[in-house]
């Protein structure tokens, strides 16, 4: 990772997310990797960082309690000068990463992502279609589009099996072997 130039201090990166050893898994990979890291667990404690830290980079996690990752996108984009701003979920659709580009996010990754492969989306052109994990050419097969919004109901649910099967209309069993399934490629 190249510095800008004119600058002798390291990069400076954000990372929120609300998963506290997560969180502090990449703060510790990006200070390895010579970062100057802040970390927040919500919205609100990131855009105070942000005012008085102006970070270069911003990683935020799409679901957290109180502020949303795509509203906190769209509070980091309008600050002056805006941190390269990457989304990072453990539930991605292709529409949700495109709301997340729209509203200023350079690039969109799910989880599992390590940190050098959330550097490397810092690094890339948002403007190609590489930059959305995404050819645009290619529509998610109804499998996908099923894993991902099972997996969206169970979080919602916090977890709890039989109250997303409810909700999901099938049977608890169902639900369970579906789950145990590895997710579906696009």
């Amino acid at each position: 990772m190249t510095m800008p130039a004119g600058k002798n201090t390291p990069r400076s990166i954000l990372v929120v997310d609300d998963d506290e050893i997560f969180r502090e898994r990449l703060v510790r990979a990006f200070e390895d990797r010579g970062l100057r890291v802040h970390a927040a667990g919500n919205g609100g404690a990131a855009l105070e960082i942000s005012r008085t830290e102006a970070p270069d980079l911003a990683l935020v996690d799409l679901r957290m309690p109180g502020m949303p990752g795509l509203d906190l996108v769209v509070e980091l984009a309008a600050l002056e000068p805006p941190p390269r701003i990457v989304v990072l979920t453990g539930y991605g659709s292709i529409a949700t990463a495109l709301e997340a580009v729209r509203r200023g996010a350079a690039h969109y990754l799910t989880k599992p992502a390590d940190a050098d492969e959330i550097l490397a989306a810092f690094d890339r052109d948002p403007d190609t279609p590489a930059a959305l994990g995404e050819d645009p050419e290619t529509v998610p097969s109804l499998a996908r589009t099923e894993w991902e919004h099972i997996h969206r109901v169970l979080a919602d649910c916090d977890g709890n099996i039989s109250k997303a099967a409810r909700l999901l209309g099938i049977h608890r069993r169902s639900l369970q072997r579906k789950l145990a399934k590895y997710p579906v490629s696009h």
